[in-house]
């Protein structure tokens, strides 16, 4: 399966990295039984290597053995979009590289951060020279939140005439721009919804799916509420989005995905401990049982 053979409304996890409790080095065993357990679950795709994976804490190694392993993990039953963010073309082409050559099917590219550009022509100058003759088709990544700046609708269309860029994962959070990447980009362009309680509301829209960090921790609730949509029933996926996806996002939102997912993975015993490296830190115990609380309450409501 590839990128452009996902379903309608597909759901896939920008999935964590496990680490050792001890050390903190990449647990490979535990990340491959996670993938393992996501794609039998029904997950449709995984994303190595993305926010919520901590990739701005790997080596260049560990990002290389973290999607070699998702890859080998997936074994061609779910397309893997690896993460491959930097600030530099020359580096982002480089990690491309490293994704097609594990067996990628697609790359993962925000703008560059900490530097900010000087305007929609330095997003298409930076954006152009990685597309240009990339291994791998590209996902674009709109998340302002940790690039500075959000990826100009005109540059964004323009891009999306492109043969390698095949779509855009908005985490924005505005649902107007997302209508505006829909409307102005091809009916071939997939646009997915990086914000996971927006997923419904965005149905309506006519998102491809979504790329939620939630759906490794209840997939159960994903795979149920992608159904519904797809199905055609509304008081389902309404029910599900304000039961279960709307609370746990919520609080997720206040303690940052990757410890708050990787918490709420090692309550359902997907990965074997919720470690994180700094300068992330794991919310406290008081905060942590309120995050499985939720996860219960959200599988109830399925």
């Amino acid at each position: 399966m590839t990128l452009l053979d996902l379903p309608h409304t597909a759901v896939s996890p920008p999935i964590v990295t496990p680490f050792a409790a001890a050390d903190r080095d990449v647990d490979t065993a535990a990340l491959a039984s996670h993938v393992d357990a996501l794609v039998e679950a029904g997950i449709d795709g995984v994303v190595p290597c993305g926010t919520t994976g901590e990739f701005a804490s790997l080596t260049d190694d560990e990002r290389r053995t973290v999607i070699e392993t998702v890859v080998d993990a997936a074994d061609g039953r779910a397309p893997v979009i690896a993460g491959a963010a930097d600030t530099a073309v020359s580096r982002v082409r480089e990690h491309l590289s490293d994704a097609a050559a594990a067996g990628a099917d697609a790359g993962l590219v925000t703008l560059p951060y900490y530097h900010a550009s000087t305007g929609p022509e330095g997003q298409r100058a930076f954006l152009e020279a990685v597309v240009d003759d990339a291994p791998l088709p590209v996902l674009l990544y709109d998340i302002p939140a940790t690039v500075g700046e959000s990826i100009d609708v005109d540059v964004l269309a323009d891009l999306a005439t492109r043969e390698s860029v095949v779509g855009v994962k908005d985490t924005t959070g505005d649902l107007t721009g997302l209508e505006a990447k829909i409307s102005g980009t091809p009916d071939s362009f997939a646009v997915f919804q990086g914000v996971d309680a927006q997923l419904y509301p965005s149905a309506s829209l006519g998102v491809d799916g979504g790329i939620h960090a939630l759906s490794q921790a209840v997939p159960e609730v994903f795979v149920a509420l992608t159904e519904a949509i797809r199905d055609g029933g509304d008081d389902r996926a309404l029910s599900l989005h304000r039961r279960a996806v709307a609370p746990l996002f919520a609080r997720c939102a206040d303690h940052g995905f990757a410890p708050a997912t990787k918490v709420a993975a090692a309550h359902r015993g997907f990965i074997p401990d919720p470690a994180v490296r700094p300068p992330l830190a794991l919310p406290d115990e008081a905060a942590r049982e309120e995050i499985r609380a939720d996860v219960d309450a959200a599988l109830d409501a399925v």
